[in-house]
């Protein structure tokens, strides 16, 4: 395991495995937070705060065919957006998590970190979805999904970093054709600032719940 101090208070963390990263992975991580704010569609808060708790197994979806999809691929876009956008430099480190002093509930571990031309430190987000219904693709549409877009909310929070930049790989199938489209959507910090407080706010209010043993009301997601 290797420890790098990125600042006063955050220190970025290279386990040996992915094991050992998955044993390490507690507290609230970035695809926890729009369960949070009952923005996830495939589990509620009640159900995280359970799991939090021990009293209910998360559901093992490593098997998935989309997820093996979007592990595989996720390097190739990655190494394909350095290929397209060479004014950034890109980084990747295995097994990573960086943590924070301010925000001890919290982790971040990111698909890959940027720096721009003037030496800002953003973060790069890749995502791949199957696009199977005109619903899925509005969703995208000049826009970012909500509850992605709390998970780089979260990832700002945490690194305290400048910018994100989310790429987006939306699949759709038709007439047996593969359609692919590219996305590329890029947040400043300084612009978000309001919500990445609210969702401290609301982060830090559920960890609480959870040392006192109260947990929340049900919130669920709009359909």
């Amino acid at each position: 395991m290797k420890r790098e101090r990125l600042s006063t208070d955050i220190t970025r963390i290279q386990f040996d495995s992915m094991e050992e990263w998955l044993v390490n992975r507690k507290g609230i991580g970035g695809s926890d937070a729009s369960a949070i704010l009952g923005l996830n569609p495939y589990k509620t808060n009640q159900e995280l705060w359970m799991e939090k708790k021990g009293q209910m197994s998360p559901v093992d979806i490593s098997g998935k065919s989309y997820v093996k999809y979007g592990n595989d691929a996720e390097p190739l876009l990655r190494a394909l957006f350095a290929l397209d956008y060479p004014e950034y430099k890109v980084e990747y480190y295995d097994n990573n998590m960086i943590i924070n002093k301010k925000y001890p509930w919290a982790h971040a571990s990111l698909d890959g970190e940027l720096m721009d031309p003037d030496g800002r430190r953003g973060i790069l987000e890749i995502k791949t979805t199957n696009i199977l219904q005109s619903m899925q693709w509005e969703k995208w549409d000049n826009r970012i999904p909500d509850n992605y877009y709390i998970q780089v909310l979260h990832y700002l929070l945490v690194t305290e970093y400048d910018f994100v930049v989310l790429k987006a790989q939306l699949k759709r199938v038709r007439d047996g054709e593969v359609r692919l489209t590219t996305k590329h959507y890029h947040i400043e910090r300084e612009e978000v600032l309001d919500d990445i407080e609210m969702l401290k706010n609301e982060e830090e209010a559920f960890w609480h719940s959870l040392r006192s043993g109260q947990g929340p009301g049900l919130l669920l997601p709009e359909i």
